[in-house]
């Protein structure tokens, strides 16, 4: 649901200067487990990952402990410019300090009354229910694959450079998507074809711009609740200026170092099934700060949704059975919303 009277856009509610935020964005005492802020110790750094060294064993063992260890890495030499990433960071936040007016012709909703969401475009997530917990960030989530289905009325017109900077910016990451596949197919020793095979000339791809305002309850509102990504591998980049993605791990939060030109890759619940559960996808959440506005820039790839998900063949045998039982990714797709909206994985009722 976009901007309505009933669901404010959280930009203007932290510019109308709230002191508390709607009960709805507030996180249940039973869900916060204690301070929503606290995190811990790192047990180790989370490894960087030099994207160009992948050849290298040393650099290969990196990533394959990263991935066992966490379902994500960061990723440096990732082949996207510096002055690129800046480029499609500056014509973000340009499009969201915009008047809502400006941003509302872009707005989720065909026909302007909230009764018909529809994915693409500038609001927030669906509300389906009076009972349902609210995120304390406004987003622009586009279609940037396949090509030829990308809806540019939704694209925003301003800042004129938008579309062509976004444009570049997803053909970068979908060369980077494949790289990143591959590497993940030679660590499991199978068809190093075998993940990108999954993905059709149909399969979607979206680009999601989160913006997160400074909330005055940080203690009590999250800016993305848990919940790990339903796709095959989602490539974010991070505004290195502020932190606030936490990943979850044997039960324990953990704040996700924000660095320049530094992308974080992590495995999507798809990709999680197709490796049989050696790499899982990783719970991850955002929290918000009192002083400073937070901006994301999340690629979603997913595989077609005609495709059978299921444990990839070269990883089966007497000894290893396949841990999740097969489903149709449209089918599975169905499924992802309600499990998300109530905190709860999935993938894990495909386990067998």
């Amino acid at each position: 649901m976009a901007a309505s009277d009933e669901t404010p856009m959280v930009q203007d509610l932290a510019s109308a200067g709230v002191e508390e935020p709607p009960s709805r964005y507030l996180v249940h005492e039973q869900d916060r487990h204690g301070d929503l802020l606290a995190a811990d110790e790192m047990p180790e750094p989370i490894p960087l990952i030099d994207l160009s060294r992948l050849m290298d064993a040393d650099e290969a063992d990196k990533l394959r402990a990263a991935l066992q260890t966490w379902g994500f890495f960061l990723a440096t030499n990732h082949g996207i410019e510096d002055s690129l990433m800046d480029a499609m960071i500056s014509a973000s936040r340009e499009f969201f300090r915009q008047p809502s007016e400006e941003k509302q012709k872009c707005n989720n909703l065909v026909d302007g009354n909230g009764k018909h969401y529809q994915v693409e475009g500038y609001g927030s997530d669906k509300v389906v229910s009076e009972d349902q917990g609210l995120n304390w960030n406004d987003r622009l989530h586009l279609r940037v694959e396949p090509e030829d289905e990308r809806n540019f009325a939704k694209w925003p017109s301003h800042p004129e450079s938008f579309r062509d900077v976004l444009n570049e910016y997803a053909s970068k990451t979908k060369k980077l998507r494949d790289l990143v596949l591959r590497s993940i197919a030679k660590l499991l020793e199978i068809d190093e074809d075998h993940f990108v095979n999954q993905i059709s000339n149909k399969a979607s791809g979206f680009a999601r711009l989160y913006y997160y305002p400074p909330c005055p309850r940080p203690d009590l509102v999250l800016g993305l609740r848990p919940h790990s990504d339903g796709n095959l591998l989602t490539i974010l980049f991070v505004d290195d200026n502020v932190g606030g993605l936490q990943v979850q791990r044997d039960g324990k939060w953990y704040n996700v170092p924000a660095k320049p030109h530094t992308l974080v890759i992590n495995l999507g619940d798809c990709l999680e099934i197709m490796n049989n559960g050696i790499f899982r996808s990783p719970v991850h959440r955002v929290v918000t700060n009192t002083e400073k506005e937070r901006l994301s820039l999340a690629v979603f790839y997913a595989v077609d949704e005609e495709t059978v998900l299921e444990p990839a063949p070269g990883l089966l045998d007497d000894k290893r059975p396949p841990r999740y039982r097969k489903m149709m990714t449209k089918d599975f797709v169905a499924g992802l919303y309600e499990h998300f909206r109530q905190g709860k994985r999935f993938v894990d009722t495909l386990k067998i």
